[in-house]
């Protein structure tokens, strides 16, 4: 009987180590996400409903990410883009509404350009945050002070200008040669 005993212990001793160290494990990944994507893993959280399926999600999002083809621009295309850019800003004072939509399409063009997906803005702002997870927080604000809200008059205009100065770091960061992605754990 003492070696049943024995064997009961043991295997209850093996097991809660297994326990122990799964949870120490998962505890390391959620900190090392939460590092890595910052308030993009919050908001992934929020959206997932728990941080169980955000990760699964943000693990989908990188799984997805290595299949494309991202690169850098061509300084040729660098340069169209730089011009496109200064032509956007330089039309906000007379066509807030219209500057603002050139430079959403703009930072839109640069992602595929670059090999983002170009099937929908959420499936290209999850491939976005893979890279670049914080500029991906600005780019859907920007997104959504251009496309979602009712705003009139003033509010609009300022929400307007609002897009685009989310847009612009969004596109600094994109266009930029040296810049490197975020490194992944």
């Amino acid at each position: 009987m003492d070696t049943i005993w024995w064997v009961v212990i043991a295997v209850a001793a093996v097991v809660l180590v297994a326990l122990v160290a799964q949870a120490y494990a998962r505890s390391r990944r959620r900190a090392g996400l939460q590092d890595r994507y910052g308030s993009e893993y919050d908001r992934t959280v929020d959206s997932a409903g728990s941080p169980r399926k955000a990760e699964r999600e943000l693990a989908e999002r990188e799984k997805m990410h290595d299949e494309l083809d991202i690169r850098p621009l061509s300084d040729d295309a660098r340069d169209r883009f730089n011009a496109d850019w200064q032509r956007a800003e330089g039309r906000f004072m007379d066509d807030p509404e219209l500057a603002a939509r050139d430079a959403d399409r703009i930072v839109r063009d640069v992602l595929v350009e670059r090999g983002y997906p170009s099937d929908d803005f959420d499936s290209q702002a999850a491939a976005v945050s893979v890279d670049h997870p914080k500029a991906v927080q600005r780019y859907r604000h920007g997104h959504e002070m251009v496309h979602g809200n009712g705003a009139s008059g003033d509010e609009r205009t300022e929400n307007l200008r609002k897009a685009m100065v989310d847009f612009r770091e969004v596109f600094a960061e994109l266009v930029e040669p040296e810049r490197e992605p975020a490194a992944r754990s």
